[in-house]
């Protein structure tokens, strides 16, 4: 893997920490970022908050002081709220739509340019609630959103030789989600599925990724 270079927001737990473990296997370096630098494990630590545009833009100046390139970014961090537009704190649901919807173009835009450097990738944690609506659910908007800024993406990088790549999960047992589904899918599940993703070829883009578990439904 030389010195590729792999970025993760959101990597203190959950799919975030899964796919950092397996792109250290990989040979990638690793930059990680989150609101708690001191639960990070492993590569170089950042706190971000990544809806502070200046956190962000701190953290690839940290990536790029230490590696000189940024090859992979993985835009994960997000936050859920509870369902129903009566339900919750009105100033929580504020921040998930920060951290969800311009936490993720705030990553996007502070890393575009050395994406383009390298010809690298741009991976987006959205959900299967960014396709189909769910009853009361600000967080099922706050993925509309995100499964929509994709593919606007994709497009803004078209030419570039950038790919970009949308993760939308089904049921995932990680931190903060439960489901009363048996086996739901395991972060390392959505991990294997990102490493998969960024290493094809590199005329190869994988657009979207919909990963539900076996026995979900819909």
């Amino acid at each position: 893997m030389d010195d590729r270079v792999f970025l993760i927001t959101g990597a203190s737990s959950g799919i975030g920490a899964a796919t950092a473990r397996l792109a250290a296997e990989a040979g990638y370096e690793l930059v990680l970022a989150a609101r708690r630098a001191d639960k990070l494990q492993g590569g170089l630590a950042v706190r971000c908050d990544v809806s502070d545009y200046a956190d962000q833009e701190a953290l690839v100046q940290r990536a790029l002081d230490a590696y000189g390139r940024i090859d992979v970014v993985f835009a994960n961090a997000g936050v859920g709220h509870p369902r129903g537009f009566e339900a919750g704190d009105p100033e929580d649901a504020r921040q998930m739509i920060l951290t969800n919807v311009f936490g993720i173009y705030a990553t996007i835009r502070a890393t575009a340019k050395a994406l383009r450097e390298t010809r690298g990738h741009l991976v987006i944690t959205s959900s299967i609630a960014g396709r189909r609506a769910l009853k009361g659910s600000l967080y099922s908007a706050t993925k509309f959103a995100v499964t929509g800024m994709a593919e606007a993406a994709r497009q803004d990088f078209n030419g570039t030789g950038v790919r970009t790549t949308l993760i939308s999960p089904g049921m995932v047992q990680t931190p903060g989600f439960t489901h009363e589904l048996e086996d739901p899918l395991t972060a390392d599940d959505i991990a294997r599925a990102v490493l998969w993703a960024v290493s094809q070829p590199p005329h190869m883009d994988v657009n979207e990724i919909l990963v539900r578990p076996t026995a979900q439904e819909s």
